[in-house]
């Protein structure tokens, strides 16, 4: 297959070279019109890349007129580069108007060389028949070779007929940087993704993976850099644009690279129609979370985070308040991975008033009850690069799919594998805390996670001489998880009996008969909250509070993530999965055969449960107060 295309090659250039140049270049633009009708990927990306450059200055009308014309000028470009390779030299330069050969020759009489940044803009192929205006000094450029091997040699052979020495970058530098040693320009491309270990800086204020190569070669051997681009201004003529000569000494590989994005968005805007708008140039990176990259991030002088058009990631938030509570840490693990990021987290209504407290959050959008994702796709207008699925449902996936995110992260499973664009080489369940599922996933998209996963801290001591102690006796999960109510008022007297303490019980609606239980028991005053707040509210006053005894329960993560320290009865479940977040706690287990067994309801003596005395909890509340 690859020797016939060769051969489809040879026969398109034998014809080419018979025809007329101006006839070849708008001929070229026909072909390009006719891939702008029957491409429609292509075109949704160029409009995309336009958007991003020029969103700003443009309109939508302007930016679809702007998509059209970029059709038709690359086809007439890329059509009119095999003539144009079958030309006399002499005929090919009274096409090109040369703009700034002086400076340049100005800089090759230092006899230190030039590294040139080339580009795709307008009929990049010309730069190697230009290198007739500089016969007098070596000429080389940096190349990937094509996989097709037969055209491959073909086109190496057309530009070393030119006198162009070609390195390849899969067999090293060199070479490279020995011809620009010897005094010689080397041309390097500079437009590129250039994948996930390059050098991630603005380019029209998005973040872009650009490559190092032209910096580094540059700072070690000291030549100037020189940035040069050939616009198409007619029927097959062109104009080379040749930068006056930048110093690289004294400057890092990064001012450098930035540099060169700052000059390749100038070249641009010269003339939009020219570039090589099909190319995925802000392409989401795999792990598109920059926390781990080789090279990392850099902003020029001058720039802050907050001028950088944003990388926006959608969260979807796990449907339990404890699970959602775990996965903050990972949440705020991503927002430190890059300066661009924003945050928006996709979460039932019930939770939605957690996220928005959240300080790495900077948007919530609330699911409502019995919302589907069609339906949420019709309200949600906004556009997401990336999403998360913390849940493992097929809903969440489903919701991913109906707000057109293309690049969706999460864990297998639930007949959604087909939705997901990556998928973790290992298990939810595997190794630690539960956070850490979320903390692996996270790491997975490439934030920067520490090895402790628990990111809360202790807050301040709220009351006086008085603590206030919160006591949560419910577990929505069902009874296996509840300590008895007895025993909550035994443990509240006791502590009471050596200690004076404000209590206040929180818990939802189905929990009002252990409320009731624990008041009756009391013979001091006992503020009865169950089934009386919202989550913003209880959030409020759980905040207020010097300590909590509770269940494992979301309202237990709820308190560890406000910084209140808590005394956390398990018997059924396991700490080592769902204890509270920090180091600010007492867990209360007393382990036995059948524990944990995860059930919702004990089916014999309910022994893990009650052999923890309430003395014990009274003294735990002592030593967490005491801090």
């Amino acid at each position: 297959m690859d020797y016939a295309v060769y051969l489809l090659a040879v026969s398109l250039l034998a014809v080419l070279g018979r025809l007329p140049l101006t006839l070849v270049f708008r001929l070229g633009g026909a072909f390009g019109l006719l891939a702008w009708a029957v491409l429609p990927g292509y075109r949704r990306l160029v409009r995309r890349n336009l958007e991003i450059a020029f969103g700003a200055t443009m309109s939508a009308g302007e930016i679809r007129r702007l998509v059209r014309l970029h059709f038709y000028t690359l086809g007439a470009n890329l059509l009119s580069v095999p003539r144009l390779a079958r030309m006399p030299e002499a005929a090919v330069q009274e096409r090109v108007d040369l703009i700034g050969l002086p400076g340049l020759r100005a800089a090759l009489d230092r006899k230190e060389g030039v590294v040139m940044a080339i580009n795709h803009i307008g009929n990049w192929e010309l730069y190697a028949q230009l290198i007739g205006r500089v016969r007098d000094v070596p000429v080389g450029a940096i190349f990937q070779s094509q996989r097709n091997k037969y055209l491959n040699r073909l086109i190496d052979r057309d530009r070393r007929r030119l006198g162009l020495e070609t390195f390849d970058r899969r067999k090293g530098y060199l070479g490279a940087v020995d011809l620009v040693q010897r005094g010689g320009i080397l041309a390097i491309l500079v437009d590129q993704h250039a994948g996930d270990g390059a050098l991630w800086t603005p380019l029209f204020g998005r973040l872009a993976s650009t490559s190092t190569l032209a910096g580094i070669i540059a700072q070690s051997t000291g030549a100037p850099l020189v940035s040069v681009a050939i616009h198409t201004v007619g029927t097959a003529r062109w104009r080379c644009v040749i930068e006056p000569p930048s110093e690289s000494r004294g400057k890092s590989v990064e001012e450098i690279t930035s540099k060169l994005n700052r000059t390749l968005e100038r070249e641009i805007s010269v003339s939009p129609k020219d570039w090589f708008w099909v190319h995925d140039r802000w392409k989401t990176p795999g792990p598109f979370i920059l926390g781990n990259a080789r090279r990392g991030f850099y902003l020029p002088p001058g720039q802050t985070a907050s001028d950088l058009q944003p990388f926006r990631l959608l969260v979807r938030s796990s449907n339990w308040l404890g699970d959602a509570v775990m996965s903050i840490p990972a949440v705020e693990a991503c927002k430190l991975g890059r300066p661009d990021l924003h945050i928006t987290v996709l979460a039932p209504a019930k939770l939605a008033a957690l996220w928005r407290r959240v300080p790495a959050v900077d948007e919530v959008i609330a699911i409502e009850s019995g919302e589907s994702p069609l339906a949420l796709g019709r309200r949600v207008k906004e556009e997401f690069d990336a999403a998360i699925l913390f849940p493992n449902s097929l809903r969440s996936a489903l919701e991913a799919r109906a707000l057109g995110v293309r690049h969706v992260i999460g864990y297998p499973g639930h007949q959604r594998r087909w939705l997901l664009r990556r998928i973790p080489p290992f298990a939810p369940e595997s190794g630690g805390h539960h956070a850490d599922r979320f903390l692996k996933l996270a790491a997975f998209c490439g934030a920067p996670v520490g090895k402790d996963g628990a990111s809360f801290t202790r807050a301040a001591r709220k009351s006086g001489a008085i603590p206030r102690i919160g006591v949560c006796p419910g577990a929505e999960y069902g009874p296996a998880k509840r300590w008895p109510a007895e025993r909550f008022a035994a443990a509240m007297s006791e502590f009471q009996a050596k200690q004076p303490a404000e209590w206040i019980l929180f818990g939802v609606a189905g929990d009002a008969p252990a409320g009731e239980a624990i008041a009756n028991n009391c013979s001091f005053a006992v503020t009865n909250r169950i089934g009386r707040t919202t989550l913003d509210q209880l959030m409020d006053e759980l905040a207020g509070c010097d300590a909590l005894l509770t269940n494992d329960t979301g309202t237990m993560h709820l308190a560890a993530f406000l910084g209140v320290p808590t005394v956390a009865i398990f018997g059924s479940t396991e700490p080592a999965l769902t204890s509270p977040l920090g180091d600010f706690h007492q867990v209360l287990r007393h382990k036995v055969d059948c524990s944990p067994c995860f059930l919702r309801e004990c089916p014999i003596d309910f022994r893990c449960m009650t052999r923890i005395e309430p003395a014990e909890a009274a003294d735990a509340l002592r030593e967490v107060l005491a801090g």
